[in-house]
């Protein structure tokens, strides 16, 4: 059949994916590679680890999704959860506003880390 909505489709989550790896790399404390595939993106965030946020220091992805929800309302799964802790993972199944929304707040976060 016609395959003009699946091309569309296609096309803009293309564009969200360029996105969010642009938004992410931007981001001196965490990286990503580009996905083959899929609507996640796998970020960096071994340089994190370490770092504190008052009294609260990140040793693992858990506590970085922990603490980045509690103090940016932004959720990210930790990569424990895919057997990489030094991981966490990202949809891009949203609107490019919510992408730079959430990636705006993960690199304030990162910028209040010490």
């Amino acid at each position: 059949g016609p395959q003009d909505d699946l091309n569309a489709m296609i096309a803009t989550f293309a564009e969200r994916k360029n996105l969010i790896c642009s938004l992410i790399n931007d981001i001196d404390l965490i990286s990503c590679v580009e996905p083959k595939g899929a609507f996640y993106v796998f970020a960096n965030i071994s340089k994190v680890k370490g770092k504190k946020l008052g009294d609260k220091e990140i040793t693992n992805s858990l506590e970085f999704a922990d603490i980045l929800l509690s103090e940016e309302l932004v959720a990210v799964v930790p990569g424990a959860a895919f057997g990489n802790d030094d991981y966490i993972r990202l949809s891009y199944a949203t609107s490019e506003e919510n992408i730079k929304k959430g990636l705006g707040r993960i690199k304030d976060f990162c910028l209040k880390l010490k």
